[in-house]
């Protein structure tokens, strides 16, 4: 995930009075950026469920319910989230892009086997309702006037703590700890949802003007993307109905 520092708006201004243009531009900019966020997001998690339906369809999502390829596709998106992160100043927009849509399809390729597991009603139900949740918090965290950026610490000790869970529970296969496993994810994840919203919202400022905020918008969808697919998949193991 991607971590840039939160960034206020310059000194500079402390204790004048912004010009009333000035200030429509700045609103304007910022509502085009996150709207290029959200653009690429929602693009990505569409393509990952059409791949998905599509593997799970043709039969594919049968090659990798187990054996070596099921570890490939599983860790291959954890490869591309590394070479974008590490080489995001090396990279062009271009190559960036490339990446995000290819993790994007390898991610529907990994996440094709819910469909050998859970029904495709209840898939639905779930994606659904995550759109609805993801959609209130990041609005609530675009909105509020409330810092919330001290959350941002405490979240991700969350993320290492649930992988470390979910590694421990691979050979406990305890049906107890897998509960408080996904509750736990869909609370984390929600809080990222909001968090990195006010994140990315703060950074405008930072990389306006700048060859880097094409690339800004590519790694801020990357990280509502990764926000939105973590919180489906952990309330799926509420709302999914097994076959």
């Amino acid at each position: 995930m991607a971590d840039w520092k939160d960034t206020q708006r310059t000194q500079s201004n402390f204790g004048s009075v912004p010009r009333a243009g000035g200030e429509v531009t700045y609103d304007e900019g910022l509502r085009s950026y996150m709207l290029s966020i959200y653009n690429y997001m929602a693009s990505g998690v569409l393509l990952t469920g059409i791949v998905a339906m599509a593997a799970a369809a043709t039969g594919l999502a049968y090659a990798f319910a187990g054996g070596p390829l099921m570890w490939i596709v599983a860790l291959a998106p954890l490869g591309f989230i590394m070479a974008m992160s590490f080489g995001l100043h090396k990279m062009s927009q271009g190559t960036l892009q490339i990446l995000f849509w290819s993790f994007a399809i390898v991610m529907g390729l990994s996440m094709s086997t819910i469909f050998l597991v859970f029904t495709g009603e209840s898939i639905a139900v779930t994606f659904f309702a995550t759109a609805g949740a993801f959609a209130g918090l990041s609005l609530w965290g675009y909105t509020t006037k409330k810092d919330i950026s001290g959350w941002g610490s405490f979240l991700i000790m969350g993320v290492f703590g649930l992988i470390i869970a979910m590694v421990i529970n691979i050979f406990l296969q305890s049906e107890a700890m897998a509960f408080v496993i996904s509750s736990l994810g869909v609370l984390i994840f929600a809080g990222l949802t909001a968090y990195d919203t006010q994140r990315l919202k703060n950074q405008y400022h930072q990389v306006r003007g700048t060859e880097f905020m094409g690339k800004a918008v590519i790694m801020g969808a990357t990280t509502l993307y990764l926000d939105f697919v973590n919180m489906f998949m952990f309330l799926l193991q509420f709302l999914g109905s097994r076959e």
